[in-house]
């Protein structure tokens, strides 16, 4: 019986998890949090801080794993990288995953190759600011360079906003680095893209919805396939499979994110090497057909992964919108109450719904992807039905609560 190694076990993990079990694999799971839902499902828990890499380098080893993998942790993947090379295991390598996971390294390969992407700059303090306005205008994007689930992702509209948000940037930054950015006004889309032995295959592009405000950068609706024209779509198409050739990935499934601009054009936001959260492998399973699960455990075992598994089967449109605070079905304050799903699942062309809410937690406005507790996914003959579809169910959810103190 094969052994693989699932680092990180949160509730995004814990069902690919359950799916390698399924498959007949020994599961070995590691995660800080001793409550973490994938623990409870794994055949081996152990309590590690997965940043801890010699911890869980040493845990492979004791417990001899066949393959080693993670899903939605962007931070998990040079971990996963380093255990790989380590044992002598399939993966992208250290390199590679240090692409992957730093934004500057990664906007340096990508312009190096000559894609499409925002002017951009690195700051690490109040110092660098005058250098970096000299290269990106306003509006900008500001974000740290090396972390994830859109924290401390700010819009900069002068520099006064910019020396504000600036340290909050940098603090949430491993590495103490910020990342300014163009901002690029248009349409963002998803991609899934599967590389096989260096030959990356696009899988799906999906229009990523965002709200207005302070959580700009969250994707609160998904909607396949994208509304861009003819024409875009397969300049997208293929810059988002020339981006995941550019930044080296041969056995892997790359998550490459793109903005379509009003002008026709295509830039590159940002690519990740790994399983995507956000309910993006339900999407690729319901509208084309493809299982990530089964193909990242597959080429985490060095294992064939075939045409009949890796690419598209059908074209079904869809639409997941997340239960998120208002303007989207959500209350703001303090859960005192939450209904069935039952009337959610029950209604028009909902294949799929879930909800993380607990009694006690105070629901907020939309900043980070944390926010968002739950989701419906709705299918239909067009994608706008679909959103119609999906944004009614989210309504049914009945959710009560009280204002917070």
């Amino acid at each position: 019986m094969a052994t693989v190694l699932f680092v990180g076990a949160g509730r995004h993990q814990r069902r690919a998890i359950e799916q390698a079990r399924a498959r007949g694999l020994r599961v070995v799971a590691v995660d800080r949090n001793a409550e973490a839902p994938g623990l409870a499902a794994a055949d081996i828990a152990e309590v590690v801080d997965f940043t801890a890499v010699p911890e869980v380098v040493e845990v492979a080893r004791r417990v001899g794993v066949d393959g080693v993998l993670t899903v939605s942790a962007d931070r998990a993947v040079p971990v996963v990288a380093t255990v790989a090379e380590e044992l002598g295991l399939p993966g992208i390598g250290t390199p590679i995953a240090h692409l992957l996971t730093h934004k500057r390294a990664m906007r340096d390969r990508l312009g190096a190759a000559g894609l499409p992407q925002p002017p951009y700059s690195s700051l690490r303090s109040a110092d660098d600011v005058d250098a970096a306005l000299a290269v990106v205008p306003f509006p900008a994007v500001l974000k740290p360079v090396d972390s994830g689930g859109q924290r401390a992702v700010f819009r900069i509209e002068s520099r006064a906003e910019l020396e504000r948000d600036l340290p909050d940037a940098v603090e949430e930054s491993p590495t103490d680095e910020a990342l300014l950015e163009g901002f690029v006004d248009g349409i963002e889309m998803n991609g899934i893209v599967i590389a096989r032995e260096g030959e990356p295959a696009l899988i799906t592009l999906s229009d990523r919805l965002r709200p207005p405000g302070i959580g700009f950068g969250v994707g609160w609706i998904h909607v396949y396939p994208p509304s861009i024209p003819a024409e875009q779509l397969r300049l997208a198409e293929q810059v988002a499979v020339d981006a995941v050739r550019a930044l080296g990935l041969r056995d892997a499934i790359a998550f490459p994110q793109l903005i379509a601009s009003s002008d026709g054009g295509v830039a590159v936001v940002e690519v990740a090497a790994r399983i995507p959260g956000g309910q993006m492998a339900d999407l690729v399973r319901h509208a084309v057909g493809v299982d990530l699960v089964e193909v990242a455990l597959r080429q985490a075992l060095a294992e064939e992964v075939p045409d009949g598994i890796a690419l598209p089967r059908f074209t079904q449109p869809l639409a997941i919108r997340f239960f998120t605070a208002q303007p989207g079905p959500l209350p703001t304050g303090l859960v005192t109450r939450i209904g069935s799903l039952d009337s959610v699942l029950a209604s028009d062309g909902v294949v799929q719904a879930d909800t993380y809410l607990q009694l006690g937690e105070t629901i907020r406005p939309v900043r980070r992807d944390g926010d968002r507790r739950g989701y419906v996914i709705a299918t239909a003959d067009t994608p706008d039905e679909a959103l119609r579809r999906a944004e009614l169910a989210a309504t049914r959810l009945d959710v009560e609560v009280e204002a917070a103190a």
